[in-house]
């Protein structure tokens, strides 16, 4: 889920050896759920040891990491801890929607769609205690340095790149730049080519700049944030309904301070508060500004 703003911030490709001698600090959630949605069978179930342990993530990280270490890329992974009180409902909402992938995928089972088998496969996945120490115990093995963050791992390599122990942070998801990292690189632990219709195309990682997207935007890292809240973060799935990127970003260049942006959209707060899918805007803008 997460920050949804691909569509108007800008990016550029780079090659790997860009990164050579660089301290990235990975998101290890997001590569480990990575791995366990994408390394899988035709059928869509992940691998397995002799034992029927899980295995997908450690595949990934082995062969992934060893690729990135190659190229000279000095890597930190970092892992989230006690996630926030302001996380519960994005977590009970990610529940329900595993829950119902189960029972999409038991019901192709049934049929035999092995399609549609792997297409839901990929959405019941949930990251064990197991799994999180299975993998820490990979990455100490390589020389890979791992962090334990007492709450989001996002915020603190983000927090880690801000004050110039890190390059970077490596993330499919657009948090770490709420979270003020002066760099995202994306498509860092995606395998470099990806299957599509007409064949493989090859997969660069991305990078993209919190200053520029500032200056292409024309805002400010407050406003940046509001404009998260407002299209939706992890804190407020979904955001403000009927609001996506584009409309708020006119919000927020068009009111300006927080206060009054979120003043603007005061009658669909209240609304949302009535349906039961609030949310306080003020304790988000802390915890990403904090």
């Amino acid at each position: 889920m997460g920050l949804q703003i691909s569509d108007i911030i800008p990016r550029k490709q780079i090659m790997l050896k860009d990164l050579k001698g660089k301290i990235i600090c990975v998101d290890a959630y997001n590569a480990i759920y990575q791995f366990l949605t994408t390394i899988r069978q035709p059928d869509g179930t992940p691998l397995q040891d002799s034992k029927g342990r899980i295995t997908s993530h450690l595949s990934g990280l082995l062969y992934r990491n060893t690729n990135l270490l190659a190229e000279g890329i000095k890597l930190v992974y970092v892992f989230d801890g006690k996630p926030p009180e302001l996380k519960g409902g994005t977590n009970i909402k990610r529940a329900e929607r595993k829950e119902e992938a189960k029972e999409k995928y038991e019901r192709a089972r049934e049929e035999e769609d092995v399609e549609e088998m792997r297409k839901y496969s990929g959405r019941m996945i949930h990251i064990t205690k197991e799994i999180v120490e299975e993998s820490k115990e990979l990455l100490e093995a390589m020389g890979i340095a791992i962090v334990q963050a007492p709450s989001e791992g996002e915020s603190q390599a983000s927090h880690l790149a801000r004050i110039g122990e890190a390059w970077g942070v490596g993330s499919q998801d657009y948090d770490s730049l709420l979270f003020g990292t002066p760099r995202l690189i994306q498509n860092l632990t995606l395998a470099q080519k990806r299957k599509t219709i007409s064949g493989y195309v090859p997969v660069f990682p991305e990078m993209i700049e919190l200053e520029k997207v500032l200056n292409h935007l024309g805002i400010n890292m407050e406003q940046l944030i509001c404009l998260g809240i407002l299209s939706g973060t992890d804190y407020n799935p979904g955001g403000i309904k009927g609001i996506g990127q584009k409309k708020a970003l006119q919000i927020v260049k068009q009111h300006q301070q927080p206060v009054l942006i979120f003043r603007s959209v005061e009658k669909q707060m209240i609304d949302m508060e009535i349906e039961g899918k609030g949310f306080n805007w003020k304790e988000i803008f802390e915890m990403f500004k904090k």
